[in-house]
């Protein structure tokens, strides 16, 4: 299989020049990124970011202020490290674009993804996550330390014993928004890259997701045989 599997974080400038490389030494013919239609056509047109009060009976009150939540936390991690968030795969459009490469947009439609968080997040958890919000922004390196993470340089993407040891945090503190945000996108990813290779078998594929996908992302694959 001619397929490359990229983890990125979406506030490191490192992900954009990693991105660059791969394309350059890989010479992919076709770009699959971790967006959907909405979310793409958002990151390409800054005026399109916010999420609208009319989304709220598409997605539910508890999808829409996570979304809210999480696109205030990434932008003041992104304005402390100078990076906009998502500027890696806004990199790797405009380099597939420059290119002429297929893009492949292959993440679960955002709407889809928040709906699911607000059927699921249950009580015990929206407590967990009002108080770790809270103390993250007031003492960051406390809650880090607090997890078992002493150094975590937001510049870089982590290493992959670091990633892994996040996403073992979040399960064990949040089960439902694990299955939502992370095992249900990777499985309908893998089953977008899955087509991917059954109808481009002759094409090099590079995929680019977010690092807490691409490890679950890589086992699932290796279950499947692609005929």
């Amino acid at each position: 299989m001619k397929i490359k599997i990229i983890g990125t974080s979406h506030i490191a400038k490192q992900s954009v020049e990693e991105i660059k490389k791969a394309v350059a030494e890989f010479k992919p013919e076709i770009i699959a990124v971790e967006l959907d239609l909405e979310r793409a056509a958002a990151l390409m047109d800054e005026k399109k970011r916010k999420i609208p009060w009319r989304e709220l009976r598409h997605i539910g009150v508890k999808g829409y202020a996570f979304a809210k939540i999480g696109q205030y936390v990434q932008q003041k991690l992104g304005k402390s490290v100078g990076v906009a968030p998502g500027s890696e795969m806004k990199a790797a459009l405009e380099l597939a674009r420059k290119l002429s490469l297929k893009v492949e947009l292959i993440d679960q439609p955002i709407r889809i993804t928040l709906r699911k968080f607000s059927q699921s997040f249950t009580w015990k958890e929206r407590g967990r996550f009002c108080g770790d919000l809270i103390l993250g922004l007031i003492t960051p390196q406390r809650q880090m330390r607090r997890w078992g993470f002493t150094q975590f340089d937001l510049r870089k993407v982590p290493k992959e014993e670091v990633i892994i040891q996040l996403m073992n945090v979040m399960k064990e503190r949040y089960p439902s928004v694990y299955q939502t945000l992370v095992e249900d996108r990777n499985q309908y990813m893998v089953k977008k890259i899955i087509e991917l290779l059954r109808t481009e078998k002759d094409k090099r594929i590079l995929v680019i997701v977010g690092a807490g996908h691409k490890k679950g992302m890589e086992e699932l694959l290796l279950k499947v045989d692609v005929v």
